[in-house]
């Protein structure tokens, strides 16, 4: 909306304006509003969600020393999905169909995470959504995007080539595609590709949703993983750093860098209030809707693969929750103390904080090594 009354409207008449048609500029105001906004309205959503007496529910199972965290208000992931929506709403190209599809999804992964911290919240369900019901609906938000992409491939923008981290040649859609010449057997064709395109974003949503156990965790890896698919969005947005870097240039998908730096704002500003200890929790409508965003911004730009590198801590958490059900179910026994991974160390004996800050370490290493790939091709 900014954007076009600054740019688009008055830029004519008075040129200095001229400056936000830069991408990096208005990625970086994008941001500032976004932290100005989580940081403003913090203190807001809070109150009114103790008002209301939206608390946390503590697992029995879990760790003793969570049980003092008991009724700490939750659903705070409705002010990370504000403030990322409306300072993308305000910088970003509107007309940009890349852009819609990220704020698509997150509103509706979001949604998802609602209706879940409702059930489990308001209406005292503690399950909340079935597994199933969960699954079905992240699905169908994952194949609506699939559909809108294959829609852009046929107006030749858009690829679904697949692109291998250290590998420059080596496309595995294409060797396959080699050996069976028919469209809806590709490994990333048509119907394949939906189902492709849904899981990667599923998988992203559910792992941020595991890795939030502990305060200001999730939250924190969010910071570091946005920002790095903040870097990656804007180089493959340019032509002369894509073609240097050997990645696959996307005409258009530079307004997404505007999102991630939305992201990014969002997720510091909650950082402030779901810092150790935890004045709030983001609950479902947060962990959900974030994965969501990380997960769709990973597919449009090409990067499903690296996805694994630059969220490595949800990575980690979610293979240790299969782990641990396999071994359950194989052998009888547990793996780790308890699943995810960070409740393993919890029951250890490190202290929370010192798990909080070590796996951010982690996180930001496997971001770093995200970024390396780029050029180590």
């Amino acid at each position: 909306m900014l954007y076009y009354l600054l740019y688009e409207l008055l830029q004519p008449h008075f040129s200095p304006l001229n400056v936000f048609r830069y991408i990096t500029v208005r990625t970086a105001l994008a941001s500032l509003t976004a932290l100005f906004l989580s940081m403003v309205l913090g203190p807001w959503v809070v109150r009114k969600l103790r008002e209301m007496q939206i608390g946390q529910y503590i697992r029995e199972e879990g760790p003793k020393n969570h049980h003092a965290k008991a009724g700490t208000p939750t659903m705070g992931g409705v002010l990370i999905v504000i403030s990322t929506v409306v300072p993308t709403l305000l910088w970003a190209d509107l007309a940009n169909v890349y852009v819609l599809l990220a704020l698509l999804s997150t509103v509706g992964f979001a949604a998802i995470g609602f209706v879940d911290d409702y059930n489990k919240v308001v209406r005292k369900r503690n399950l909340g959504l079935s597994g199933r019901s969960k699954f079905s609906l992240q699905m169908l938000v994952g194949l609506v995007v699939g559909v809108f992409l294959l829609v852009l491939t046929t107006f030749g923008v858009y690829s679904t080539q697949l692109i291998v981290p250290f590998f420059k040649k080596f496309h595995p859609d294409l060797v396959i595609n080699a050996l069976v010449d028919h469209p809806y057997l590709w490994p990333l064709g048509y119907l394949p590709f939906l189902l492709f395109v849904a899981l990667v974003m599923v998988g992203s949503s559910n792992a941020v949703n595991l890795t939030d156990g502990l305060d200001g965790l999730a939250i924190g890896c969010t910071v570091i993983a946005a920002g790095a698919l903040t870097m990656v969005t804007y180089l493959s947005s340019h032509a002369r750093f894509a073609s240097y870097l050997d990645i696959q240039f996307i005409p258009g998908v530079g307004e997404l860098t505007i999102f991630c730096g939305a992201l990014v704002g969002a997720a510091l500003g909650f950082l402030w209030y779901n810092a150790h200890p935890a004045e709030v929790f983001m609950g479902d409508v947060g962990s959900l809707a974030l994965g969501g965003a990380i997960g769709v911004v990973a597919v449009i730009i090409k990067q499903e693969i690296l996805l694994f590198f630059v969220g490595g801590i949800f990575v980690i958490e979610a293979l240790s929750v299969i782990l641990q059900v396999a071994s359950f179910r194989l052998t009888g026994k547990r793996i780790f103390r308890m699943a995810p991974l960070h409740h393993h160390f919890e029951l250890s004996g490190w202290s929370e904080s010192k798990i909080i800050v070590r796996f951010w370490i982690v996180a930001l290493v496997f971001a770093l090594f995200a970024l390396t790939t780029l050029k180590l091709r």
